[in-house]
């Protein structure tokens, strides 16, 4: 089989499986509680390719083909990696949607996606059913996350063993690879649609950037990623946790799966990572295997970085930046923020989010809230001006399902080819390094011009007693009252008045150091942040914005 005789990006797996047949896939943790050791069961690259077409001679038997439209709700860990693999190489098409986004836009993004057939646990098949409305266009479904599911798979892997393996579709770059939906952070969740050419980019400049080299060990702490470690060559350890609610997971068990298996790479979001690198400080922990840890989600804070100072003897914090709809943009080193970078941020000049990877491309143009323009090139800012992230190249993906008004706002044409309007704002320095300063639709529209959100906050994070700050506008767009909305470090909250009183003053007292935030006098309190479900990192700004919509007379 020929790497580039076709794009299917399962086509890495058999790959793997003619290279290193007998080098491990992927390591699944079982049980284990109290003082017991977490058993693991672990397949080798040659047993998930083996077991990856039982399933795919599963599915082909229950009716699923190329094209059709599979909706996942598979538990993560080895079923899901198996399901995956196994749709992709049937050719069919994964849509994977967060079911933490609540349930009405859960229903909605099922609806629109029109899925033929559903792969997932027993309550996922009951739900479906006491909720069909959203799943009419259903008609096949496989249950997973039970014995017979396993058993079928046994079965069916002994008969491949002798007759051999069903092909892996054709699929050209072209082609519908899967529909990964959006967060909805700042608006509706939408189905970006992805190709297989665009996965195998990603591979590409991942690997690439990073250096990541066969044989490394992955802890990938968001499930999709566990999908590209077959190309790269990696091992997949599969965490211990609930990747639908990151903030709740126990660090022990993070760092005792690094340090067992000899993890060499991870990816997670800032708060995950931040709850890892306490405890590891707390216990004096090192994890030398650790080559590069990947924080990505939300902005990263210095002193985020610096936990790991005596942590990581041998590895690297990298921030990449990106989206969904585009996914790599950039990427920064911890040790370049904290030799460089931080001390302009904290001056609110914004976070820098690196240099572009090769191949990619940005460009900064005029802020428009309109559903679409054109492209000019004399849009195309000077560098340190702030305006609108656009970016091209062959990680963006071209459009939204069925949703083509979206899909007009987010491209811009440009001759033959397109940029995506990444609905962010931010500015490139004059070393072509990219700078992210908020989202658009989170910016304060106050009557002395527009304020930015991580320009803003990060003046207010720099007290100690501040885990992170929100700014929000109060008042209709123009005219709007800039606040700023405080989550206290664990412990800190204030619930007397005089320490209400004392740290507001603190708080105002730092907004007069910058010319930025002079004339922020408003300040609340809020025990926990609304944030996303995805990386429990993304502050819901506009959630925040409702809450205290109102109270400015309370200030």
């Amino acid at each position: 089989m020929s790497s580039d005789s076709f794009a299917n990006v399962a086509r890495f797996l058999p790959l793997a499986a003619e290279r290193v047949p007998d080098h491990a896939a992927v390591r699944v943790p079982l049980a284990g509680s109290g003082n017991r050791k977490i058993a693991y069961h672990s397949l080798s690259f040659a047993e998930l390719e083996v077991e990856s077409n039982a399933v795919v001679v599963l599915l082909l038997a229950r009716g699923v083909t190329r094209g059709m439209r599979v909706l996942l709700m598979v538990k993560p860990g080895l079923d899901l990696v198996l399901v995956c693999f196994a749709l992709f190489k049937i050719g069919a098409v994964p849509v994977v949607i967060d079911p933490g986004m609540g349930v009405r836009n859960f229903l909605r993004c099922v609806r629109r996606s029109q899925p033929e057939a559903v792969v997932g646990i027993r309550l996922a098949h009951r739900l479906s059913r006491v909720l069909f409305p959203a799943f009419r266009t259903v008609r096949i479904r496989v249950v997973t996350g039970e014995v017979a599911f396993q058993r079928t798979v046994t079965e069916l892997r002994r008969r491949i063993e002798i007759e051999g393996s069903p092909p892996v579709a054709d699929s050209a770059a072209e082609e519908l690879a899967a529909i990964l939906f959006t967060s909805g952070s700042t608006g509706p969740p939408k189905g970006v649609a992805y190709e297989h050419g665009m996965f195998a980019a990603q591979v590409r400049l991942i690997r690439d950037q990073y250096g990541v080299k066969p044989g490394e060990v992955d802890l990938p702490m968001l499930p999709i990623f566990a999908l590209f470690n077959p190309a790269l060559g990696m091992t997949t350890v599969v965490p211990q946790m609930n990747p639908s609610k990151p903030a709740t997971v126990d660090p022990k068990l993070i760092v005792d799966a690094i340090l067992r298996w000899d993890v060499t790479n991870s990816f997670g979001s800032p708060v995950l990572w931040t709850k890892v690198g306490r405890y590891c400080r707390e216990k004096r922990i090192e994890m030398p295997s650790l080559r590069r840890i990947l924080i990505a989600g939300a902005p990263v804070s210095p002193g985020l970085i610096r936990l790991f100072d005596a942590v990581l003897p041998n590895g690297e914090i990298h921030t990449p930046y990106g989206a969904t709809e585009a996914l790599p943009v950039s990427s920064i080193s911890g040790s370049e923020i904290l030799g460089d970078t931080w001390k302009l941020t904290e001056k609110g000049k914004g976070t820098c989010v690196g240099a572009l990877f090769p191949e990619m491309d940005a460009r900064i143009v005029t802020v428009s809230d309109e559903p679409g323009f054109g492209y000019d090139k004399s849009l195309r800012f000077p560098p340190g001006k702030i305006g609108e992230i656009v970016v091209r190249g062959p990680v963006v993906t071209r459009e939204y399902d069925h949703l083509e008004r979206d899909t007009a706002a987010a491209k811009i044409a440009d001759g033959e080819d397109f940029w995506h309007r990444m609905g962010d704002l931010g500015y490139l320095d004059k070393s072509g390094r990219l700078w992210f300063c908020g989202r658009k639709a989170e910016r304060v529209r106050a009557v002395g011009g527009d304020l930015y959100t991580d320009c803003c906050e990060s003046i207010f994070n720099r007290h100690p007693d501040v885990f992170r700050s929100a700014l929000i506008g109060l008042g209709p767009a123009g005219e709007a009252v800039p606040a700023i909305v405080v989550e206290p470090e664990k412990g800190r909250f204030p619930k007397r008045r005089s320490e209400r009183k004392r740290f507001t003053a603190e708080l105002r007292a730092l907004a007069r150091e910058e010319t930025l935030t002079a004339g922020i006098e408003t300040f609340f309190f809020d025990s926990a942040f609304p944030v996303d479900v995805r990386h429990n990192a993304k502050i819901h700004r506009l959630a925040l914005t409702r809450k205290y919509q109102g109270r400015l007379r309370l200030v």
